[in-house]
């Protein structure tokens, strides 16, 4: 894989190695370029302040093999890439029957290697939890692929106990998100799986309002109090790009990060 060129990445925090932070996509705004290094690419020049981020685009249109294996190749070693499963199985199959698409859309993502990180299945606020479709589907999915899965469900129906249950029997993470809709224990990451996730999306106004000061410190703080728990890892996830204010605000909290780290 590519390597940074000197000084292009600054080091992660010394005690921070079990959180992972980034935005989703990896579009620089003007206001914020300066602050990364030099790249052949977006991307790389993205991954030489940032190790993770997560591929939105793939909810919409699929990607060939190829693509993957050129992302993969942008970015330096410890560089980590979550991918959204495909509408077509979240939103429009609602889950079901969704084998021959899973197929396809897992042996495009391969192309990431040993940078796939995570797998988001992120549903559609009308889909309630039906534990025989959702037993079904995570079963299936468990079995054709070793990557950790994080769900990301916006029906309250999700958030009962049974649902919980089907989660963990499977591995599966529930995201911690903000807006925490639908309820407010949408809030934080389930204590199950392999990963603990945040996804925040701007608040007050959804995707397009930045977190600002005293907001990040109180995430910073909360992440930090769940570091290494049952040996997950941490990934924060700044989806508040419709404005530009992912970056800047997924930088600002690595360095939070960093201070809570030397601190302790």
């Amino acid at each position: 894989m590519a390597q940074p060129e000197p000084g292009d990445r600054a080091a992660p925090p010394a005690a921070a190695e079990r959180i992972r932070i980034g935005c989703a996509g990896w579009s620089l705004p003007a206001a914020q370029r300066a602050r990364f290094g030099a790249g052949a690419s977006v991307l790389a020049a993205y991954a030489s302040r940032l190790d993770a981020v997560e591929i939105n685009s793939s909810f919409y249109r699929p990607h060939r093999r190829a693509t993957y294996e050129r992302w993969a190749d942008s970015v330096p070693a410890g560089f980590a890439f979550s991918v959204k499963l495909p509408r077509a199985i979240t939103h429009e199959a609602g889950l079901c029957g969704a084998g021959p698409m899973l197929d396809e859309f897992l042996g495009q993502a391969g192309g990431l290697g040993d940078t796939l990180g995570a797998l988001l299945v992120q549903l559609p606020p009308s889909l309630r939890f039906d534990a025989a479709v959702a037993a079904r589907f995570f079963a299936m999915l468990a079995r054709r692929s070793q990557t950790p899965v994080v769900c990301e469900p916006r029906h309250r129906s999700w958030f009962h106990p049974r649902a919980d249950a089907v989660l963990q029997r499977y591995g599966v993470q529930r995201a911690g998100v903000d807006p925490a809709l639908p309820l407010a224990a949408a809030a934080e990451p389930s204590p199950h799986g392999r990963v603990r996730y945040w996804r925040w999306h701007g608040s007050p106004r959804t995707y397009y309002s930045e977190y600002g000061e005293t907001r990040l410190r109180v995430m910073a703080e909360a992440v930090r109090a769940r570091v290494g728990e049952s040996g997950a890892q941490s990934w924060c996830i700044f989806d508040n790009t419709a404005a530009g204010h992912a970056v800047a605000d997924a930088l600002r909290f690595r360095e939070l990060c960093a201070e809570h780290a030397n601190a302790g």
